[in-house]
């Protein structure tokens, strides 16, 4: 009988990757498929008893080989009822008959010691395969091979379960050797890539990727060979037979053990996920969109300012959405026209505003040629940028030869249907060409920017305009008045960025009144805008309307806080009049509020009375003296009303520099109002300079101070009517005095050597002294003024003004006003403390004005 070795300490068998034939020893674990499923072994001798037991024998049914061997295998391991026909078999088999079959047998206990002989354990199902041989000297004898159903069970279990996961796997799955060749393709991968699984075989990653992604992928099987880490979402770029798309796939990579626990190879599990990355793209596209669009909210549009709004918009969009951009924007709108001047054909002149790159050398092309920042061009009738300012629609520039820039997209700015300028927004070679979506966003950032740039092209309308208005309201070249020299400046209010801001309700004016007095006005509208430049406008109106009737300061102030409580209030002046009978109940969200200060200057007495309302007070510079700010009561700003305004006169003398001026000036964000006015207290050091010199002297000091206001500064040095120039007479309550009016006044004249006016001068006295004392009460002052003008004034104490009147051909008086009228550059009357003055005013000889003959003016009255 042949015989069978127990399990050796080596085991030998050829290696799979060594030819046959070739006898290789190998170390434990031997790697074998028996020693994976156990396979015991013994012999039957021609007795039928158990001449020899291997060890796997014992293993597998816990019978030491001292109690199995000279024992009859029918008793030892069949159940009792099994016997007979256990015994049948084997002399069948000992007959030289071959048997496989499942045989009922007692298994080891489950602490897995081995059994006595009279051990029970427990019951199991061994499958055995029983072959005839013969002994040395010839006799019949079986080898029995041994295993146990249940591991036999097992591996057709797990063979099943890995063809079913191998073959209906929904992803491509591969076994890779350790040659990284494939051993094994599942249908799956076979799909995507064609043939059947078997064509599969023997390839290897280089047959199906790219040269430089199949190297990187070698790389990484072999290092999973090595090492045994699994490598997880490995997304891997190729192409499949028939098709130019290029497809992404998530790779999972694994190291594949024998049942010995020896590397056969790699198991690789792939999902094409080009859909998925698409919409990861898209996804992802979307969110960068969307925190562009956000961006653009934040960034676009804080300057209103044409090319400030144009740079904004590029400085968005490079170089998160494009490489390098530009902004054309139309020359008219530029230059201010209303509307832009474009042709019908979209070739109007356009000047390029902006321009953003994130890559050197790569310019925008315009009109076939490189286009300069800030050059002025026009891109011709037959070119994409034509058609896309001529359609309002975005249009594909081709990329010329040569350029770095391989997707260009032409985007009409366009707010509230009109076209306003050109974005380009390019791509170079190597990014990713614009798709629709990036299309969208790109009408979208330039209609924001269009939006924007429409804004501050309307904004600078009104701003222009607002100044405009501020300046025809402001008094033209340098004023004049009676015994004062004058200077002014106006300077608008300054933004941070240099470029002019809002305009504001700063005015400022020099108004000459009767009897060689002048007016001076500052004022403030608080405010900024056109609505305030036109309340402004309303206010100086008023002002130069009431003083003409030649209030007293306070009056004028009282008048014009009712004028403010109206402006704009829905009821207007009804409004502005309940206002005044309610003044604690106005709503001052309905008015404009105002500051202003307004003083008569009295050249014959050099006295000067002020009111204030809410204005910084005056400052004064006497000779040989430091300047000072006069203490005037400050009063409420004009529109408040309730309280009266009060009235404080000064003398001035001879020399003395006076300063009104707006908050403009003296205040800002940086510096506090106190130190602006005393900065400007300061700056008046040398008064004596010409008033030019002294004006230009404190904006230059104050420059640091000059913040977004604007800036308002009237400057009145006074200069007295010399007593030589002035005629002052007292005259009695009687007839003669008449005649004596007319000796006074041709006497003064020829002392001023004014004989041309001495006939007219002698007419109008008459008629004047005549009128106070038919009409007036008390005793008359006849009083002459002579300066630019010749100014002849009559007082009496009479409430009761003249009024002029046209006489009928019958009658023989009621023509003495219509003669002054005729014969007068001007004449009026206004109230005094004690009564009334009635004056007229007569051009000077040599003057623009001729003189009227008295002749032919009474001619004309009849």
């Amino acid at each position: 009988m042949s015989e069978i070795p127990a399990r050796p300490t080596k085991s030998e068998g050829p290696s799979e990757d060594a030819p046959l034939g070739d006898a290789v020893w190998q170390s434990s674990p031997p790697g074998s498929i028996y020693d994976y499923i156990k396979v015991a072994s013994f012999s039957i001798g021609p007795d039928g008893l158990v001449d020899q037991w291997s060890l796997r024998a014992e293993q597998l049914l816990g019978i030491p080989a001292e109690h199995a061997v000279g024992t009859d295998p029918i008793d030892a391991f069949i159940d009792p009822d099994l016997r007979e026909r256990g015994q049948r078999k084997m002399a069948e088999i000992l007959d030289g008959r071959e048997w496989t079959g499942v045989v009922p047998f007692r298994a080891p206990d489950a602490d897995g010691g081995l059994r006595t002989g009279t051990g029970r354990g427990t019951r199991g199902l061994a499958e055995v395969y029983v072959m005839p041989t013969r002994t040395e000297d010839g006799e019949k004898a079986a080898v029995c091979i041994v295993v146990d159903v249940r591991v036999l069970r097992s591996i057709e279990t797990d063979l099943a379960a890995s063809q079913a996961i191998f073959g209906q796997s929904p992803f491509g799955f591969l076994l890779i050797d350790p040659d990284l060749r494939v051993r094994r393709a599942n249908q799956r991968f076979a799909s995507t890539f064609g043939g059947t699984p078997d064509d599969h075989r023997g390839k290897g990653v280089h047959d199906y990727l790219p040269r430089a992604e199949a190297d990187r992928v070698s790389a990484t099987l072999r290092r999973v060979l090595e090492s045994g880490d699994s490598i997880t979402d490995m997304h891997v770029t190729g192409f499949v037979p028939g098709s130019e798309e290029r497809r992404h796939w998530s790779v999972n990579l694994y190291r594949v053990h024998s049942g010995s626990g020896r590397p056969i190879g790699v198991a690789w599990l792939g999902t094409d996920i080009t859909a998925r990355r698409a919409a990861a793209r898209e996804a992802a596209a979307a969110r960068r969109n969307l925190a562009l669009l956000n961006e653009a909210g934040a960034r676009i549009g804080n300057s209103l300012d044409l090319e400030t709004t144009a740079r904004e918009l590029l400085d968005v969009v490079v170089p998160g959405f494009c490489d390098l951009a530009t902004v054309d924007l139309y020359q008219g709108l530029l230059v201010g026209d209303e509307t832009p001047p474009g042709l019908a054909d979209g070739s109007a002149e356009l000047r390029r505003v902006a321009y953003s790159s994130a890559v050197s050398d790569a310019p925008l092309h315009g009109a076939g040629e490189r286009v300069q920042l800030g050059a002025v061009h026009h891109y011709p009738f037959n070119s994409p940028c034509a058609d896309a300012l001529r359609t309002a629609r975005p249009r594909t520039v081709p990329a010329e030869d040569g350029s770095l820039v391989q997707s260009t997209l032409a985007v009409p700015m366009v707010a509230h249907d009109t076209v306003v300028g050109l974005a380009q927004f390019a791509r170079t070679k190597g990014s990713e060409p614009f798709g629709d979506r990036d299309r969208d966003l790109a009408v979208e950032l330039a209609a924001r920017a269009a939006v924007c740039i429409d804004n501050a092209r309307l904004y600078r309308r009104e701003h222009e305009r607002a100044l405009i208005l501020q300046r025809s309201l402001l008094p033209p070249g340098d004023p004049e008045a009676s015994g004062l020299d004058i200077a002014c400046r106006y300077l608008p209010g300054e933004a941070a960025t240099g470029r002019a801001s809002e305009v504001g309700g700063d005015w400022f004016d020099v108004i000459e009144l009767p009897g060689h007095r002048t007016a001076l006005v500052v004022g403030d509208v608080m405010g900024r805008g056109l609505r305030a430049a036109v309340a402004m406008g309303e206010l100086r109106t008023a002002v130069r309307t009431l003083a003409q009737l030649d209030l007293e300061p306070a009056e004028v102030l009282s008048q014009l806080d009712e004028i403010a409580r109206g402006l704009g209030a829905p009821g207007g002046v009804q409004q502005a009049t309940r206002a005044a009978r309610r003044p604690r109940e106005a709503d001052l969200s309905e008015v404009y509020l105002a500051t202003c200060v307004y003083a008569v200057y009295d050249s014959v007495t050099r006295r000067c009375t002020f009111a204030n309302a809410g204005h910084l007070p005056p400052v004064l510079v006497e000779p040989g003296e430091s300047a000072l700010m006069l203490d005037v009561p400050p009063g409420l700003p004009l529109g408040v009303g309730g309280e009266p305004f009060e009235e404080v006169e000064v003398e001035l003398p001879e020399g003395a520099l006076l300063a009104l001026y707006t908050d403009g000036l003296v205040e800002s964000r940086d510096h506090p109002l106190d130190e602006g006015l005393q900065a400007f207290v300061g700056a008046l050091t040398d008064p004596t300079q010409p008033l030019e010199d002294v004006c230009d002297q404190v904006l230059n000091t104050l420059d640091s101070h000059h913040g977004e206001d604007d800036i308002a500064l009237l400057m009145a040095r006074v200069q007295g009517l010399p007593t030589e120039s002035v005629g002052d007479w007292t005259l009695p309550r009687e007839p003669r005095s008449v005649g004596r009016a007319r000796e006074l006044a041709r006497a003064q004249l020829l002392d001023w050597d004014m004989e041309p006016l001495v006939d007219t001068t002698e007419l109008l006295v008459s008629e004047l002294v005549t009128n106070a004392l038919r009409y007036g009460e008390g005793e008359i002052r006849l009083r002459l003024l002579l300066d630019r003008t010749l100014v002849c004034e009559v007082w009496d104490s009479g409430l009761v003004q003249p009024r002029r009147r046209r006489a009928r051909d019958t009658d023989e008086g009621g023509r003495g006003l219509q003669l002054v009228g005729l014969l007068s550059a001007a004449w009026g009357s206004r109230r005094t403390p004690r009564g009334k003055t009635v004056w007229f005013e007569l051009p000077l000889p040599g003057g623009d004005t001729p003189l009227t003959d008295p002749a032919e003016a009474l001619l004309s009255l009849f």
